[in-house]
């Protein structure tokens, strides 16, 4: 690391054309070029290797250093307003935690992601498996929930297709009850009739109001499981960058729905001791005549 919190000249150069950086590139062994330095090297080889450690790159992956090149353009720009060769660190920070960087074996460190293990210079392919791994184990919840509402969605269709059948067979007792009286049985069936088809409307658009719901929540958690799928799906550096986030959003759960009590048509309200009630009513208008 360079001493005190200055930068020298050399410490910036680019080790092919021996200039400030000019666009660094990371290699996968954690030396830093200049891009078209790079290419040029390349060019030149049969093999992709680092032009300082001859270590095996893959030539599919050189991200940008854009701590290094944040560095070099505030060393530029201090050298053409002061006339010096050196620029304080002090004025180049992380642009993530806002940490003065410091120089470690000619690299810009971070010392906060130096800390937390994050700027060791693994192989992106690593960092990758590792956040993939920790996904999936984040997803697997979000998985079961999925089917949780899956299944109580199933059993709300099944409620409400039984809402229909026990309204329908409520109805069919009722006509029978009310075939065996004259005028004003079917009167009283009538009145029934509105009363049952009533409680079975409010019910029904209880169900379908909670079925809304279902499919709501059922899109919420697909939408999000496939955005991760997504995510996991990535071979570039946007996985570690948008990791923190994907994480969030994947353990963000709903609570486990619940089934509507009291959905179900009152049967016992419609039928019970029905002869006898509508026999009551009949009282007020059915003469008593002796033989």
């Amino acid at each position: 690391m360079a001493s005190g919190s200055s930068f020298q000249e050399e410490d910036l150069s680019c080790p092919v054309c021996c200039d400030i950086f000019k666009d660094p590139v990371l290699v996968s062994c954690g030396h830093s070029f200049c891009k078209t330095c790079l290419r040029g090297n390349w060019k030149q080889r049969e093999s992709w290797e680092c032009p300082v450690c001859r270590r095996k790159c893959s030539k599919d992956w050189y991200p940008p250093n854009l701590s290094l090149k944040s560095l070099c353009e505030a060393f530029s720009q201090s050298h053409i307003d002061s006339q010096k060769s050196t620029s304080k660190i002090s004025s180049v920070l992380c642009s993530l935690h806002g940490k003065t960087l410091e120089l470690e074996d000619k690299q810009p460190v971070c010392l906060v992601w130096q800390d937390t293990r994050q700027h060791n210079h693994k192989p992106l392919d690593e960092v990758v498996q590792n956040h993939k791994e920790e996904l999936q184990t984040a997803l697997k919840p979000l998985q079961e929930k999925l089917e949780v509402f899956s299944k109580v969605k199933l059993t709300c269709n099944q409620t409400a297709w039984h809402i229909k059948s026990q309204a329908q067979d409520t109805e069919r007792q009722i006509k029978e009850e009310f075939q065996k009286l004259h005028q004003f049985l079917r009167e009283e069936e009538e009145a029934s009739v509105a009363t049952l088809r009533e409680e079975e409307e409010q019910k029904s658009q209880m169900m379908k109001e909670k079925i809304k719901e279902m499919n709501i929540q059922i899109s919420s958690l697909s939408d999000t499981i496939r955005a991760i799928e997504e995510e996991m799906r990535s071979e570039d550096i946007s996985l570690p960058l948008n990791y923190k986030t994907t994480v969030k959003r994947a353990r963000f759960t709903l609570p486990d729905p619940q089934l509507v009590s009291g959905a179900l048509i009152d049967v016992a309200k419609h039928l019970g001791n029905l002869q006898f009630r509508v026999w009551e009513k009949m009282q007020g208008i059915v003469k008593y005549t002796p033989v």
